[in-house]
């Protein structure tokens, strides 16, 4: 049996300031207006262009990336708005390598794709820091009022394309701030300076909209209220709940929802003051994982492991994330999966049971290996603990992301979308184009 350190060594205060700052600045530092024109003079400007079929939200690239070279990044801005008002965050955190880049022509021919999505957040940092007007109009008023439940970009997407229609919006959102994942879950070094309440901030510049917090689906409100009160509802609450390992030592101190760890550490300015265990483990193998883990290791932590039940190509997480979470000294562990926790009055250390496929079912071998840890950071899937009312069931609008389907009464003026609709794809782009859909939906079902 592996020693294990002793137990309850997860304390703050780890490294200097300095190397608080420089952990947790901007992964990838912005493109100054040179840099851009020269990336942008890659672009062949495809006709038929494979990276914008690749977008979830279609924006028109090449005609950007050429906006961009003719020294027009503020017309670029407008373009990549009108198909994604969160572009600016989209730019951020998009997984550009799985998405738009991973088919551009240049990374098939050479390996080197040009960068897409630095080159969108050069258009929109330069829109959105010159205090320019909003970039969209609000149409006259047409006297209907919808309610979109929950402020993440799912809602945020429909309100604002609402409101451009002439709509008025309330979003109700049940935490203190709005802006959902991109407020809670992003990892601190891929959005920094409070991009996600200044970017809400600017959406919220169409007018039209009311935010209301801390209303939360299920206890200040029902379903069967907004459709008495509205004339139609959105539903875009995500999946606010994480599951938890259901083994023996799971309820030690030291085990935590990995979501919880990153909103946390989000919503701490002074990063010096947050906790991390000197020997960190992490079960999962999706975003929210390698989040935690390189935050983790950020933090101070002097190992973290990242543990996943299935082989490498069938991590969620992108080859470029496990890559980088490699470059930062973060040990993958792949084919495992966790049996015990182990500790007398806090987590010790950790068991795993390898793991092999068989007909698509994985099974243990029997074969175990101890991991030493003091913190366990749980990142295995999200769940819906709302009460929507059994809104899927009762044959609500749920997005099929092209048009809604009708639906019988009560439910026939509530549209679902983003993570809450599909189980959790956890990626920003997706919940904006699900958001814009419903509120494209809904509009022409307003008018009749």
């Amino acid at each position: 049996m592996t020693s294990t350190l002793e137990s309850g060594d997860v304390r703050a205060g780890r490294l200097s300031s300095a190397e608080y700052a420089e952990n947790f600045s901007d992964l990838h530092p912005p493109l100054d207006r040179h840099e851009a024109l020269v990336e942008a003079d890659r672009c062949y400007f495809c006709y038929d262009a494979p990276c914008m079929n690749a977008c979830p939200t279609s924006i028109d690239i090449p005609l950007f990336i050429r906006q961009i070279q003719a020294g027009n990044p503020v017309g670029a801005a407008k373009t990549i708005f009108d198909q994604n008002i969160l572009g600016g965050m989209c730019a951020r955190v998009c997984p550009t390598e799985t998405l738009c880049e991973e088919v551009c022509v240049r990374e098939v021919a050479e390996g080197k794709p040009v960068k897409i999505g630095e080159l969108q957040r050069h258009a929109t940092d330069t829109y959105m820091a010159r205090n320019l007007p909003h970039p969209f109009t609000r149409a006259a008023s047409t006297g209907r009022k919808i309610a979109v439940v929950g402020a993440g970009p799912a809602g945020l997407s429909c309100a604002h394309r609402l409101a451009r229609y002439g709509h008025d919006v309330v979003i109700l959102e049940a935490r203190e701030k709005p802006g959902g994942l991109n407020e809670y879950g992003i990892a601190s070094y891929k959005s920094t300076n409070d991009f996600a309440q200044r970017e809400v901030e600017w959406l919220m510049q169409i007018g039209g909209i009311e935010i209301r917090l801390g209303q939360k689906l299920g206890d200040d409100f029902e379903i069967e209220d907004l459709v008495k009160d509205y004339d139609a509802v959105f539903v875009g609450i995500g999946l606010p709940s994480a599951y938890a390992l259901d083994i023996p030592g799971s309820d030690l101190p030291g085990v935590e929802s990995a979501i919880d760890f990153i909103s946390r550490l989000r919503q701490t300015e002074d990063k010096s003051t947050l906790p991390v265990g000197q020997d960190v483990v992490v079960v999962g193998g999706g975003m929210t994982a390698v989040d935690a883990a390189m935050q983790s290791k950020l933090l101070g932590a002097r190992t973290v492991s990242l543990v996943y039940r299935r082989g490498r190509e069938q991590m969620p997480a992108s080859r470029y994330e496990q890559d980088l979470a490699a470059a930062n000294g973060i040990h993958l562990i792949f084919n495992a999966m966790p049996s015990r926790i182990n500790g007398a009055n806090a987590v010790e250390s950790m068991t795993f049971d390898y793991t092999t496929s068989e007909g698509g079912k994985l099974r243990a071998t029997g074969e175990t290996f101890e991991v030493p840890a003091d913190q366990i950071l749980v990142a295995i899937g999200q769940w819906m603990d709302a009460d929507t009312g059994n809104l899927q069931a009762s044959g609500s609008k749920t997005l099929e992301r092209s048009a809604a389907n009708k639906s019988p009464a009560p439910y026939n003026k509530v549209w679902v979308g983003g993570d809450c609709a599909y189980g959790g794809e956890d990626l920003t782009v997706t919940a904006v184009e699900d958001g814009k859909i419903a509120a494209e939906s809904i509009h022409a079902s307003l008018a009749g």
